[in-house]
């Protein structure tokens, strides 16, 4: 592993979070969200820097000083940030990155050129009926110091926050997004047992889309493994089974990974893809999923999507406009 890269200055990252890339304050925790892309330079190195930090504290990471690559620094691939911002302390809380991907770029086989595409062979069905209204979202990370409770509100809420700026994209661009496509990472230090009751369990209740994508290094769930969530789960609706799963991961030390625990909870016609090893990042296994954006729990899309809609219709119209001309 090489050393980390020191921090960017904060008049450097605040020279760049302006109000012309702000998205929105947050729900809770009296956050900002921004949207920045490849000509934020600086704030693009801290976000290398911090998810760096963050996947290495998880067991992860590139190994490498920070955690850039093409899509981050080429504009030609129409990947943005989403950056979530703690206005109080001036520094980065978390962010994704993520490609409005009617926009994306396709190789000679007729691949699309995304940030998953080393993990993911994407079906001419897929190609055809979702990846023209889908958002590719990917890289997600909290700061290490806000994955603290002793962070406050500020830490509590640093997930739940970036899906407010999730949502708001989701409603900005609402005739180019239906679907947002991503992976959930569960490191290697998770104990396997754990992993496979969870791939067990995201098969069970949202496995409809194994046939849409072909995972290139496919990680298969032990017989064993199986025979038990057969039982484990049997007759179980979502809500009871999700009880048992969360149960049994606690039996091995560990709680369910908060972004698995929060795209499960998010809509029940999420698909689940399988499981798969991402070898340019750790050999971390991510699972791929896709969640319709109007499917989303009612309770989910009232708490990320009303206060952004309570702007009004006029304020949305600008900020589009604004985001547009980028």
């Amino acid at each position: 592993m090489e050393p980390i890269i020191e921090p960017v200055s904060r008049e450097a990252l605040k020279a760049e979070l302006t109000p012309q890339t702000l998205l929105r304050t947050t729900n809770r925790a009296s956050n900002e969200l921004y949207v920045v892309g490849a000509e934020s330079v600086n704030v693009i190195r801290e976000i290398g820097r911090l998810r760096e930090i963050a996947f290495r504290n998880d067991g992860g990471g590139t190994g490498r000083p920070l955690d850039i690559d093409e899509f981050d620094t080429d504009p030609a691939y129409g990947y943005k940030q989403l950056v979530l911002w703690d206005p109080e302390a001036e520094e980065i809380i978390g962010g994704y990155r993520f490609c409005i991907c009617d926009q994306a770029v396709f190789d000679r086989e007729g691949q699309p050129i995304l940030t998953s595409s080393h993990m993911f062979q994407f079906t001419k069905k897929f190609i055809r009926q979702y990846l023209p209204l889908t958002m590719e979202l990917g890289r997600s990370f909290v700061s290490v110091e806000y994955q603290s409770s002793k962070a406050g509100a500020k830490s509590l809420y640093a997930l739940d926050n970036l899906f407010d700026g999730i949502a708001a994209i989701g409603v900005l661009y609402k005739k180019r997004i239906k679907y947002f496509f991503g992976k959930a990472t569960i490191y290697t230090e998770y104990p396997d047992e754990a992993r496979e009751l969870i791939m067990c369990f995201l098969h069970k209740y949202f496995g409809k889309g194994h046939r849409l994508l072909k995972i290139r290094k496919e990680v298969k769930v032990e017989r064993k493994v199986r025979r038990r969530c057969s039982r484990l789960f049997k007759g179980l609706d979502f809500k009871e089974g999700y009880r048992v799963l969360k149960a049994e991961v606690q039996k091995f030390g560990v709680a369910i990974p908060p972004l698995v625990n929060t795209y499960m909870n998010l809509s029940p016609t999420m698909i689940y893809f399988g499981t798969g090893i991402n070898d340019e990042f750790g050999d971390v296994y991510d699972s791929g999923i896709l969640v319709t954006f109007m499917d989303m729990y009612p309770e989910k899309r009232k708490r990320h999507l009303d206060s952004f809609l309570q702007q009004g219709v006029q304020s949305i119209r600008r900020l589009l406009k604004r985001l547009q001309r980028k």
